[in-house]
């Protein structure tokens, strides 16, 4: 028996009140709208950052993530929906969601593409009851035109996230955690 406090329900009521005013355009929406936005992503991606396609041929998978809204004022949370891609078919569709603490304010939606180097990456994650994102994804962020290539260093790494297209302002110091749950849209 689950008991509900009016903290957790404030809490929960905040997180979900913030995201959903959010409203980052894919949730409710099926896997061919879903697909078509992965598509969308990935094109922007290999346009803007042409390092990124070596990746892509080197990865055993792709988790592509179109649009991933994160929004806070004290606590925050994150929430957005893609599609896992092996070579240049879908094979599963997952959800991402995050909560955050701290001194943080603000809005703000972005893309991300998590490449699987290896094998074993790629099968730790489909195997998974929901995966976190934790210490073994190294982060290639960029807001500006810079090139992401893909490097020694970087392409040793099990598991690489991209991050690109941020619109919108979000400052502050948080903790916070991903996590990723396969879905059926």
């Amino acid at each position: 028996m689950t008991i509900i406090s009016r903290r957790n329900f404030a809490l929960s009521a905040l997180a979900t009140t913030t995201l959903s005013a959010c409203g980052n355009g894919i949730g409710g929406n099926g896997a061919a709208t879903i697909d078509s936005r992965v598509d969308s992503t990935l094109n922007f991606m290999y346009d803007s950052y042409p390092g990124t396609r070596d990746l892509a041929g080197k990865a055993s998978g792709m988790l592509v993530m179109p649009v991933i809204t994160e929004a806070g004022l004290g606590l925050g949370g994150s929430f957005g929906r893609g599609a896992l891609r092996i070579g240049q078919s879908t094979v599963d569709y997952y959800s991402s969601t995050a909560g955050s603490a701290g001194l943080q304010i603000g809005g703000q939606q972005f893309s991300t593409v998590l490449f699987f180097m290896t094998q074993e990456a790629l099968i730790d994650f489909r195997r998974a009851n929901g995966w976190a994102a934790g210490a073994d994804i190294e982060y290639a962020l960029s807001s500006s035109g810079e090139t992401l290539r893909a490097e020694t260093t970087t392409s040793l790494a099990p598991v690489i996230a991209v991050v690109f297209g941020q619109a919108g302002f979000r400052a502050g110091a948080t903790i916070e955690g991903s996590k990723y749950t396969r879905i059926i849209p």
